[in-house]
């Protein structure tokens, strides 16, 4: 199946829940991913073992987009393995698929974009229902909805004791907005920009 002819129509979230919730944010990752040149298991951080076992588990229409296109998943950023265990710590405990998840965020957050876009998604009230789901607990912490490449890199900074924020805390912070203000922008996905109106 040529990449392009894996599409997911926008949908309303309200009442997707548990499978269907799944099935269908697992749809709009595989689809934004199986359009970059480059293997699908490159794209998601995902070696072919675990990736077939997304698929199956998640979207089994999309078992053809496994055909000739997985390979190595290329090298792990110097971050990347960090901040899998980093959310691996605060998953919901639904089996396999949160450490699946866990490495496609981990991969799709190197990206250049916003968080939901980078991850096919149509807006960040989808990004945040993914979060809701299966790593609820981060959503906990990242109580002031600090934008969420932001807050997974303050995390694993303060781990460590490197602060590289300028001020100690971010009610105080200059560059506050730059964190915490609406993150506008288009879906990536041709067709969530169609359904946007764009």
């Amino acid at each position: 199946m040529p990449p392009e002819a894996f599409t997911i129509a926008p949908q309303p979230l309200d009442g997707l829940d548990g499978d269907a919730l799944d099935g269908y944010l697992a749809g709009l990752i595989l689809a934004q991913a199986a359009r970059e040149d480059r293997p699908l298991t490159e794209a998601l951080g995902l070696p072919p073992g675990p990736l077939a076992g997304l698929v199956h588990q998640l979207r089994p229409d999309a078992v053809q987009l496994l055909d000739g296109a997985v390979g190595d998943t290329g090298e792990d950023a110097i971050e990347e393995a960090d901040l899998r265990a980093f959310l691996l710590e605060h998953r919901a405990g639904r089996g396999a698929v949160e450490e699946w998840l866990a490495a496609i965020v981990a991969r799709r957050s190197l990206a250049p974009n916003h968080l939901w876009q980078d991850m096919g998604f149509t807006n960040r009230r989808e990004l945040n229902a993914f979060f809701r789901r299966h790593f609820p607990a981060l959503v906990a912490l990242n109580s002031g909805d600090m934008k969420w490449k932001k807050f997974f890199y303050r995390q694993l900074c303060l781990r460590v004791g490197m602060l590289i924020c300028k001020s100690p805390n971010c009610e105080v912070c200059d560059d506050f907005a730059a964190c915490f203000e609406a993150e506008e922008g288009d879906p990536l996905s041709t067709l969530a920009q169609m359904g946007r109106g764009a």
